[in-house]
């Protein structure tokens, strides 16, 4: 089969599927090669964000009612339970959700079913999607970019002027056109699993991030899931673990069993499957992400929040900005760096980039645990202080706060 389309997405997670919803919101022709059968299932801590409803409900606000309805999959949060090294707690309540069905900003879902329920938004007449499509040869020549790959035994080819990689952290996109290699301090490398009978969990369904002693620099976190169970995982940065000759697995399973206001907590627990890592490619600095004929989205663009681990929302957010450019390079026909670099590169990290920033710098300080021990002590006694961190989440300008030197002097010198 050779087929002639606009635009080719290689991945159908969240940024390939939200690249390929607002293309068809906007009438576009695409293909859609993914190397998966779904439902797959997809190592991750499986939170959702505020910026993963914007993007949502920007395209149908039916679905994002449909998310927070169906409590059997999708477990919605209120806030977030921040644990400082010392074992000092401190509960930060999000502002309610003000759009009508949706109960709460956020909510935690486990990839295997969120991914499949955006899967399902695809098909249309504007989209032709291969599922076990393996890529085989991707050839930029004559202005189209064609790629062939075998689904199942048989051949076929695919031709367009642009092609989006949204294939993840090692993505052959990524590798055919930027062919960049993604630095140590760029990578995070984190453990999940799925524990059922956890007890002392949030009335209100706070995820918990936890700075343990026995964990930095990295943190532990546990995410409230539906039916009893919750995700439970560890993060840190690549080169820490290469350089320290860290086992993630030893240290977040001597922490479930040690920790004195964690161990308690799992005593009757029990694993459910199997302790699964993954890469997370984090947005520490700004990454080439287009290019002539090419854009790559999510994380494969380097995009997951180096702070929170946070990688959905962001993933669908580039796919969505790629759609517009897609749409306006056809309407221009132009496919060139340059095109792409002020459509999509430019916009995409004026929107996010100092987000992604912030992030960075806040990872950093999580290798000052008695800095983390200070705040949240002030912050137990500081209403200002309280409100300032509970609005880091999800208001740039008080977290932007966190970055200066000023903020901490204020906090030790109580000014």
């Amino acid at each position: 089969m050779t087929i002639d389309t606009k635009a080719i997405i290689i991945g159908a997670g969240p940024a390939g599927a939200g690249t390929s919803i607002y293309l068809t919101k906007k009438g576009i022709d695409h293909v859609i090669i993914d190397k998966a059968t779904f439902p797959r299932d997809k190592v991750c801590g499986d939170a959702c964000s505020g910026k993963t409803a914007f993007v949502l409900r920007k395209a149908n606000p039916e679905w994002t009612k449909e998310l927070y309805l169906n409590e059997e999959h999708n477990k919605p949060t209120h806030g977030i339970l921040f644990a400082a090294p010392n074992g000092k707690l401190l509960d930060i309540p999000f502002a309610p959700s003000k759009y009508e069905g949706e109960t709460a900003p956020g909510f935690v879902a486990k990839r295997l079913t969120f991914d499949h329920y955006l899967f399902e938004k695809l098909p249309s007449e504007h989209a032709t999607i291969f599922q076990q499509g393996i890529i085989q040869d991707i050839r930029h020549e004559n202005n189209k970019v064609t790629v062939s790959f075998t689904q199942n035994g048989a051949e076929h080819t695919v031709t367009a002027p642009i092609i989006i990689g949204a294939d993840g952290d090692k993505s052959i996109v990524r590798k055919h056109f930027i062919n960049d290699n993604i630095s140590e301090k760029a990578k995070a490398v984190a453990l999940r699993a799925y524990y059922k009978g956890i007890t002392g969990m949030h009335p209100n369904n706070h995820i918990e991030l936890h700075f343990l002693p026995e964990i930095q620099p990295g943190y532990f976190w546990i995410f409230p899931l539906p039916n009893g169970m919750a995700n439970v995982g560890i993060g840190m940065q690549s080169n820490l673990v290469r350089s320290k000759k860290i086992n993630l697995r030893e240290r977040m399973l001597y922490a479930i069993k040690n920790n004195p206001n964690i161990a308690p907590r799992f005593k009757d627990a029990t694993l459910e499957g199997k302790i699964q890592g993954w890469g997370l490619p984090l947005g520490v600095d700004q990454k080439t992400v287009s290019g002539d004929h090419f854009m790559v989205v999510g994380d494969a663009a380097c995009l997951v929040d180096p702070f929170s681990g946070e990688g959905i929302g962001n993933a669908l957010f580039s796919g969505m900005l790629a759609a517009d450019a897609i749409e306006k390079a056809l309407e221009e026909n132009r496919f060139d760096a340059t095109f792409f670099k002020e459509h999509y590169h430019n916009i995409l990290y004026r929107r996010i980039g100092d987000e992604l920033r912030i992030g960075s710098t806040m990872q950093k300080l999580c290798r000052f645990p008695w800095l983390f021990n200070i705040v949240v002590n002030k912050a137990e006694k500081s209403p200002e202080l309280s409100k300032t961190i509970s609005c880091m989440f999800t208001d740039l300008d008080l977290r932007e706060q966190l970055r200066k030197p000023s903020f901490y002097f204020k906090i030790l010198f109580n000014k």
